[in-house]
């Protein structure tokens, strides 16, 4: 039997999800899942080429937390695995094929691919290849966001910074650092560790001496919830108030989202180390179906209406990829571009 860390449950009783943002919720999740999908078969048709790393399984983390934010206003910073939170934030899915594509209609005018996807239009702060790498520069985001409000006296800025990284990420200095200062300056930040449970090919409780990841933020007396990440209700009610207390100047928080990433850890990786015992029973939780199954049961939607949804989300899969595959490829005189801000 597969040995799994209990997962926190939550009183559906005590949630009150309104339709309008369960059907968001649930598009958002839908969109991460087929492309991804998408991904996956145009790499293996060998039309998409590099490290791709897929985040299948996670998308009610990216959706819970993202979507408790205000779209093109607050911050987003992001992993190797950045192709979900990009398409929460708001950038169009035909942005982030083409940057997939290495073309010059990408978000990133091509020259990123899949680990350095940016849009500076949604505040998406980029994807960062080496872990632990963006968690500075999501810092560097609330500190100048709390001292715009705070020294400038420039009462518009109220933005929160969500900063995601796996579990890997938590044994590195730049977390514990990062923690330390934004504690003390009591930042607009979250803290978002995606535990999927394994580090490439490293297993989390193999490690690490403390794998309670949410625990840690005891250490710098901040707020530390752990919480299921399979379940998109539970994520977005623990992201609106941890949203709220950094927006309302209470610090930030560290939120540990316990998940599980359905493919290998890149297309490149054959995924043999992991159980197949340990994958069924991670697969029988998959977020989207248990949506779908919360949404009906409620009646937040009928099943005719979420089949129209993922009819529609698959429209605009293919309309990204011809957008991708039509357009053109950077100029190679343009070649040094980019490099530095105008």
């Amino acid at each position: 039997m597969v040995s799994e860390r209990i997962l926190p449950e939550l009183n559906t009783a005590e949630i009150s999800l309104d339709r309008e943002t369960a059907l968001v919720l649930y598009e958002d999740m839908v969109l991460g899942r087929f492309f991804e999908d998408k991904c996956a078969e145009m790499y293996y048709r060998g039309k998409m080429f590099g490290f791709v790393h897929l985040y299948n399984g996670q998308e009610a983390v990216s959706s819970g937390i993202i979507k408790a934010m205000r779209q093109d206003e607050d911050y987003v910073c992001s992993t190797y695995r950045d192709h979900v939170h990009a398409l929460s934030a708001g950038v169009p899915a035909r942005e982030v094929m083409a940057e997939l594509f290495g073309k010059e209609t990408g978000c990133s005018r091509g020259r990123g691919g899949s680990m350095h996807l940016f849009s500076s239009a949604h505040n998406l702060l980029g994807g960062f290849a080496f872990i632990g790498e963006g968690i500075p520069v999501a810092l560097g985001a609330a500190f100048q966001t709390k001292y715009r409000r705070e020294v400038l006296k420039d009462d518009g800025y109220d933005q929160v910074t969500a900063c995601f990284f796996g579990d890997g990420t938590s044994n590195n200095g730049q977390f514990f650092e990062c923690l330390n200062m934004a504690a003390l300056w009591k930042l607009p930040i979250l803290f978002v560790v995606e535990n999927n449970k394994w580090a490439i090919g490293m297993a989390h409780e193999r490690a690490t001496s403390q794998p309670e990841i949410y625990k840690k933020a005891s250490v710098f007396n901040m707020v530390g919830v752990e919480v299921d990440g399979m379940d998109v209700v539970a994520m977005h009610k623990v992201a609106t108030e941890a949203v709220a207390r950094a927006r309302a100047g209470e610090g930030p928080t560290l939120i540990e989202a316990l998940t599980y990433r359905f493919r290998g850890h890149s297309l490149a990786d054959p995924d043999e180390l992991r159980s197949a015992e340990e994958k069924q029973f991670w697969a029988a939780r998959d977020p989207i179906k248990k949506f779908a199954a919360f949404m009906t049961e409620h009646e937040l939607a009928s099943n005719e209406e979420l089949k129209a949804i993922d009819k529609r989300i698959q429209e605009v899969i293919d309309d990204a990829l011809a957008f991708a595959e039509s357009s053109p490829e950077p100029n190679p005189e343009d070649l040094r571009k980019y490099i530095f801000a105008d």
